[in-house]
């Protein structure tokens, strides 16, 4: 089953979104390690949910950590993340397995395990377990060394927002965002969208600092091969982009080029950080999109199976009206699973 991501730093989630749990096991981690529970807890509760204005699912999302780590380091031992489900509401979901949700997997994952899937909450393949990949991409943040990762919400429907600024005030908390103009604007979209019972799609925009030069592994296990396999398998994402992304296909090869200079860096405000599947010691740029939530509470017609009708579903429940705020911190940790991945491979990792 394709729980796990990783081969020498490898992490392997569980757990369902209305069951007793969700956690990752994380393997592979060097002893010595220093775990910063702070930081953890910051993480965690920037994916949390019950934030303002998106999933009231009120969790507080405590981490327990039941192995690896002993007195603030890792043993070299594998390191077990377990957060508890406090506040699932199992009777928003009486109509599963008979309607399965539009745009939800409910259908095909019913169909995958004979009908023995726990479909309440998407079950284990709800975006609850992209807690563990929070988690576990925390404990890893100082075993990279100098190489640093950072995420914000870059775009809610046709509001986009710049990466650089200094974050202030309430729209940048709750939303995940760095541009503080553009997160007023979005905030109001967003507040607009919980009041009619919608959803809209939305973006990440990460960064990567300080990659030394030639990280990744020929053709598949590429830098960017790599990391669009783990960022690809966040629930709604839709589109990946590296460095210039889609822009590259309006452009001449005398502008996309970017020129080598002395420090063996390509030269450029927005150079390529990866090239043949290795990073170039520029940052490096990565978009992540997303669909709109596909729970709302705009009444939808769908399949009910035992009489083969459509009927109406009109889904209760407590959703997000977008996806990126949350997601923020998600692609993050993936983008550190995935460096410590191929840092290790070649014996880098600190």
């Amino acid at each position: 089953m394709g729980m796990s991501l990783g081969d020498s730093v490898r992490v392997t989630l569980f757990g369902e979104s209305h069951g007793s749990a969700v956690g990752a096991l994380l393997d592979g981690v060097p002893a010595g390690i220093p775990v910063n529970i702070e930081t953890l807890i910051e993480d965690l509760e920037r994916r949390r949910p019950g934030r303002r204005l998106l999933s009231a699912r009120a969790e507080p999302d405590d981490c327990e950590i039941l192995s690896g780590v002993y007195e603030g380091k890792t043993t070299g031992y594998p390191i077990l993340l377990l957060v508890r489900n406090k506040d699932a509401k199992s009777r928003d979901y009486g109509f599963l397995p008979d309607q399965p949700r539009p745009g939800h997997a409910d259908l095909p994952e019913a169909t995958r395990t004979g009908g023995a899937a726990d479909l309440r909450g998407g079950g284990a393949n709800s975006g609850r377990l992209t807690l563990g990949l929070v988690a576990a991409g925390s404990v890893l943040r100082d075993a990279l060394g100098d190489v640093k990762v950072e995420a914000h919400c870059c775009q809610i429907g046709s509001i986009e927002a710049e990466f650089g600024g200094e974050p202030e005030g309430e729209a940048c908390t709750v939303l995940n965002c760095n541009d503080v103009a553009a997160a007023e604007q979005m905030l109001e979209l967003v507040r607009s969208l919980r009041k009619a019972g919608d959803s809209v799609g939305s973006s990440v925009e990460a960064m990567i600092f300080n990659l030394p030069l030639g990280v990744g592994e020929p053709w598949f296990e590429g830098l960017e091969p790599a990391l669009a396999r783990g960022l690809m398998a966040i629930p709604a994402a839709r589109g990946v982009e590296f460095g210039r992304g889609r822009e590259a296909v309006t452009m001449h090869g005398s502008e996309h080029n970017d020129v080598w200079g002395p420090d063996q860096v390509p030269i450029g405000d927005d150079a390529d950080g990866a090239l043949g599947g290795m990073s170039t010691g520029a940052p490096l740029r990565i978009r992540v999109h997303f669909k709109p939530p596909s729970s709302i509470a705009i009444p939808q017609m769908t399949l009910h199976l035992p009489s083969g009708e459509l009927r109406e579903l009109q889904i209760g429940g407590r959703h997000d009206p977008v996806i990126a705020p949350r997601a923020a911190p998600v692609v993050e940790a993936v983008c550190r699973l995935i460096i410590a991945d191929l840092l290790q491979l070649r014996g880098d990792l600190v």
